[in-house]
């Protein structure tokens, strides 16, 4: 009931909605300031002199951050974060010896379901804040023994400016700004609400799911790296710029700071970021560039936005009496109500087909498709339903009909 709870929210409770889109913009503030602030004590080079377990806790806490908004994205179980969590976690699985295991442990066994969910849910609600909680402490407690680093003609172990208390000024000048954030956020939540899309539907085979913008260089980097050179793109390259970004105090153990007499440095620095820049911009130009893309994609904010529009509709608890009615006034029907229950279809796609967070609804799916397409689908399902835990029917010709006969009764 992940994404009835979340439209609930949106749709029916007070502000629901605002604070809703407070925390999505809210996660998306805190990556451009955690980024911003990575830059500036690069720049300045203020990892330097006895900063080392400063700079390695940042990263770590950077780390974590994005960790926090790729658990949560899952969470709304729409159609854009089913799938885009399904390739997230498909990504996992291309480790060498390991990634298998990864993509389990992720998703809660093979496929995605209720188990995934509530594995983010914990990890997002309990496991990452913990963590995030105690390095900030750390971190700050490495800050108060390092002390501040000062302006960038300051020595890197003896700074010799004189120090100042941390109030009033300081808190002034950090209160100033939050409240800036604070008013800019609450703002963009009240013009523009967050969006919500339909419920995640594993059969659709037409969606086309986008990252959050941050996460779009990495998205647009792995189209370049296919087949056997896949490991390079996705493990090897990106673990070399971590562990020499994560390791720069060990690197960099010369005391200049100032920004223009360390070209490596800041030219390896502006490389970097100004490519992952550009591939969010490709990502963009080749969406944009493809007609056939450019328009799924504007037909699924066309349905991103006729749900947003639509009134709330309660999930229903228990499966609906009219369809069971027609299943039992129909032979054949009620014979592919037996086999749907006898292959366990009911486990994933409801009772009566309402649909659960495991599997589409299929309530009204005899309407889409006729029944040759249908039961090809269901002998043989498409990569992205396999990946949404669809498996293939394999039955008697007369008992497909009679499956076929139960979902078209299903109104």
């Amino acid at each position: 009931h992940a994404h009835t709870t979340i439209a609930y929210i949106a749709k029916e409770v007070m502000a629901g909605s605002f604070l809703r889109s407070l925390h999505s913009y809210g996660s998306s503030a805190m990556v451009v300031v955690l980024v911003l602030h990575l830059a500036q004590t690069f720049l300045y080079g203020s990892y330097k002199g006895r900063r080392e377990l400063l700079w390695v806790s940042g990263c770590v806490l950077f780390a974590l951050v994005i960790g926090m908004a790729f658990t949560g994205y899952l969470l709304p179980w729409d159609m854009k974060a089913y799938f885009a969590t399904t390739i997230g976690t498909n990504i996992a699985s291309e480790v060498p010896l390991v990634g298998e295991g990864i993509k389990r442990l992720m998703r809660g066994g093979n496929d995605m379901g209720t188990l995934t969910l509530s594995r983010f849910f914990v990890a997002h609600v309990f496991l990452i804040p913990a963590a995030i909680f105690g390095l900030v402490a750390i971190h700050v407690y490495l800050f108060r023994k390092a002390g501040a680093a000062g302006p960038i003609s300051e020595d890197a172990i003896a700074p010799k400016q004189k120090t100042e208390r941390f109030y009033p000024r300081q808190v002034l000048m950090d209160m100033g700004f939050g409240l800036v954030l604070i008013a800019a956020l609450g703002l963009l939540a009240y013009f523009v609400p967050a969006d919500l899309g339909p419920k995640a539907d594993p059969a659709d085979t037409q969606y086309l799911p986008r990252p959050e913008w941050y996460y779009l260089p990495v998205f647009q980097w792995l189209k370049y790296w296919q087949g056997s050179r896949a490991i390079l793109g996705i493990l090897v390259i990106p673990l070399i710029i971590i562990g020499l970004f994560v390791g720069l105090p060990f690197i960099d153990r010369r005391l200049e700071r100032r920004p223009w007499r360390r070209p490596i440095a800041v030219g390896a620095f502006a490389i970097i970021f100004l490519s992952l820049a550009g591939l969010g911009a490709l990502s963009y130009r080749d969406d944009h560039r493809d007609p056939g893309i450019a328009g799924q994609l504007a037909k699924q904010r066309e349905e991103t936005e006729q749900f947003m529009r639509a009134p709330f509709e309660p999930e229903p608890s228990e499966a609906s009496l009219a369809a069971a009615n027609v299943a039992l006034a129909d032979p054949l029907a009620a014979q592919g109500k037996a086999i749907y229950e006898a292959q366990s279809c009911n486990a994933c796609h409801g009772e009566g087909g309402v649909g659960t967070a495991a599997g589409a609804r299929l309530v009204g799916m005899g309407g889409k498709l006729p029944p040759d397409k249908l039961a090809n689908v269901l002998k043989q399902p498409t990569e992205k339903m396999t990946a949404g835990g669809m498996t293939a029917v394999e039955i008697r010709d007369e008992e497909m009909r009679a499956l076929i006969a139960y979902i078209n009764s299903l109104k």
